[in-house]
């Protein structure tokens, strides 16, 4: 059967001698599923989500109801005061673009305390390569970073910074981007939050919580966050969701993102749900299990290419705090065969062949394969990488486990064979 796949009979060998190893881990995944679907279906049930929310508008979409109901869902999962779900929102880049340009105002200063943030929010403040006329540095908003140290937070220099009271906004970057540190856990950023409140109450904390949510059984807003911003095309949207992003926190804040992403004067009243309504609910509904599955195969995928040799972060029993894991291949010609074979294992354009290639907001020349059902879905068995030493793989998503592993399989069969 898997000989007809491409996968050779000494890595499916391997491979159940790893799925061995990583039976503890899978319980401890299975476990924080279910306390995550808990956590979904009592927010259901609290909310009064009903069948006429399904339905969708069009036009202006006036106060809609589906719309209002989502929102109000996602402020109970994430505990906190309103929420912005919109299809409207086309990425977690856009998602951050609006949240950064609604709260901050020139001469704010904006200050990332996970050093150096991912490649495109880079072009949103101003600080890449590509720069850009309608970024926030040319609209006079400062930007500060301060560096991890150890793969945790610099705390003492951060309370030190932060107490002189003239910083608007912190932001935090959960997961790893395109760099070699480790994602940040809920347990890291609660401590970090409490450094910060000693010092000064006043500071907007905002986390990117791309990648993160349901991994842990706690989400940032429950340690003190006051705006979080994610992408429907990851955790949240399930494989479900074709579009969309969402950012959830203090009402005040929360109204002023909205003014950005429609009008001043009009804010949240607005934004037809055109059709996503159905798609929004049940995949958040499924978010938990799929998230299981997409960690699962990270935790495969991470064992497996461990015993083949090759650097891996995070180990397969260490603690995850997102559905990301990366493969140091140490060439390009590597890199690029591995996202080849990842394509190659997907359910759609199988045999179509990346190659790497210029990207907006990037630096450097990235590859990226995904074969999935929506485009630029990385909930959905996906695996990328600059094509810039020490040549690291990002691989995430998986929206079975059944399928993630056999993805794994058919790209460690390319690398080899």
């Amino acid at each position: 059967m898997y000989s007809k796949f491409g996968i050779k009979n000494e890595i499916l060998e391997l491979s159940k001698e790893v799925e061995n190893d990583c039976e503890t881990q899978f319980k401890k995944i299975e476990k924080i599923k279910e306390i995550n679907s808990f956590k979904v279906l009592s927010a259901f049930q609290k909310c009064g989500l009903s069948e006429m929310h399904l339905q969708s508008s069009t036009g202006y979409g006036i106060d809609e109801p589906g719309r209002n109901k989502i929102e109000e869902i996602y402020s109970e999962i994430f505990n906190t005061e309103d929420a912005l779900v919109r299809s409207q929102l086309i990425s977690g880049t856009h998602a951050l673009a609006v949240t950064l340009f609604g709260i901050l105002r020139p001469g704010d200063t904006m200050l990332s305390i996970t050093g150096a943030p991912y490649d495109t929010l880079q072009t949103i403040i101003g600080i890449s390569k590509e720069q850009s006329k309608s970024s926030l540095k040319e609209f006079g908003i400062k930007y500060e970073q301060i560096g991890l140290i150890g793969n945790d937070f610099d705390i003492d220099k951060i309370k030190e910074r932060v107490s002189k009271k003239d910083i608007k906004l912190i932001e935090i970057q959960r997961s790893r981007g395109y760099s070699t540190r480790k994602s940040l856990t809920i347990e890291k950023i609660e401590k970090a939050i409490k450094a910060i409140r000693e010092v000064n109450s006043e500071v907007i904390i905002m986390v990117d919580n791309c990648y993160g949510e349901f991994v842990e059984e706690r989400e940032p807003t429950d340690v003190g966050a006051d705006i979080i911003v994610g992408s429907l095309m990851k955790n949240l949207g399930a494989g479900i969701a074709t579009s969309g992003a969402y950012i959830a926190g203090k009402r005040k804040l929360i109204e002023l993102c909205a003014e950005r992403l429609t009008a001043p004067g009009v804010g949240k009243e607005i934004g037809p749900s055109l059709n996503q309504n159905t798609s929004f609910i049940k995949g958040l509904f499924f978010a938990p299990s799929v998230v299981s599955s997409s960690v699962k195969t990270a935790i495969f995928a991470s064992r497996i290419l461990e015993k083949l040799g090759y650097k891996v972060d995070p180990k397969y029993d260490e603690p995850r705090a997102d559905i990301v894991q990366t493969i140091e291949l140490n060439s390009a010609e590597k890199l690029i065969k591995f996202c080849q074979g990842i394509q190659m294992g997907s359910p759609i354009d199988s045999d179509v062949i990346p190659e790497p290639s210029d990207m907006a907001g990037y630096d450097d020349k990235v590859i990226m394969a995904a074969g999935t059902f929506t485009q630029g879905s990385t909930i959905e068995l996906s695996c990328d990488g600059p094509i810039r030493e020490p040549y690291i793989a990002y691989m995430q998503g998986g929206l079975t486990y059944e399928y993630g592993k056999l993805g794994i399989l058919k790209a460690i069969s390319k690398l080899y064979f």
